[in-house]
């Protein structure tokens, strides 16, 4: 583990893992130490994979302004680590509410970026819907085992007011975020609670409203490619969602992953690492 010291003082963590060029990946959760990304499926093999940890979580200390750690004002927590390396630019990945962020740096410091990856990301902060045709998507695994009790879960997810209120129930409705509900998605399913830190998770989006016009002209003039990667059986985002969005960028590849949620590196390693990497390595 590595450490830096942020705009206002906070400590940072972050790790390093693999071979190759750099490839700067922002967890999500929100509020999950980056532990949960692994390896990216591999993706170490080709790729020296940054892994840090938002302020607040893993071994990133606790900020003494819980508001800092909205997801606006990490993007100086981003831009902090950048800075930290010696990267005039980066290649910069974000996953599910990483996603988020990693769009609101693009949005900030274009001219820091050589390409964006956009693993499963949600859009809350550009102001689009993530669950378009989720029903349709729950619906179709309605044969599985696990469905019944994973939709009741859901009820109780969607009309919780916070990511308190939603844990007791975020295991029971986890197998709808894999593609395979096995033992290693419920290992990795099973380590939310350790690896989340709840006061970041409230805190992500407390009091966030995008300004979606100005954040949509600026993503409208990103020079550098994007990789919009969903997942077919997601709902946050559906693979529709990611469509409708994929029209922000003027350079994207959409690529719809088959069979898999959430966490694809996880559902099909092979596919993920190939889709991924097949994009970095096309980027000048």
């Amino acid at each position: 583990m590595e450490f830096l010291t942020s705009y206002d003082g906070t400590t940072l963590a972050f790790r390093t893992l693999g071979d190759g060029p750099p490839l700067l990946c922002l967890p999500g959760g929100p509020g999950r130490a980056a532990e949960y990304l692994g390896d990216l499926g591999g993706l170490s093999a080709t790729r020296t994979l940054i892994l840090p940890d938002t302020r607040g979580t893993g071994g990133s200390a606790m900020p003494a302004d819980l508001a800092t750690c909205r997801v606006d004002r990490l993007v100086a927590d981003v831009e902090a680590l950048r800075h930290h390396l010696g990267l005039d630019r980066v290649d910069l990945l974000g996953h599910s509410a990483g996603g988020s962020l990693a769009m609101l740096y693009a949005a900030a410091h274009a001219d820091r970026l050589t390409s964006l990856t956009l693993v499963t990301p949600s859009f809350a902060a550009v102001g689009l819907p993530s669950d378009t045709g989720a029903e349709e998507v729950i619906a179709a695994r309605a044969a599985e085992p696990w469905h019944a009790q994973a939709v009741a879960a859901y009820g109780h997810m969607k009309t919780a007011h916070t990511f308190a209120a939603a844990e007791p129930y975020r295991f029971a409705f986890e197998p709808l975020m894999y593609g395979r509900w096995d033992n290693a998605a419920r290992a990795h399913a099973a380590a939310d609670p350790v690896q989340r830190a709840l006061p970041v998770s409230e805190h992500y989006y407390k009091d966030y409203t995008p300004d979606s016009e100005e954040l949509r002209r600026r993503l409208d003039a990103l020079p550098c490619p994007v990789l919009l990667l969903a997942g077919e059986m997601d709902l946050w985002p559906t693979a529709k969602s990611a469509a409708d969005a994929a029209s922000l960028f003027p350079d994207v590849t959409l690529a719809v992953q088959p069979a898999a949620g959430h966490y694809p590196w996880l559902d099909d390693p092979d596919v993920f690492t190939t889709t991924v990497e097949g994009f970095l390595s096309g980027v000048s």
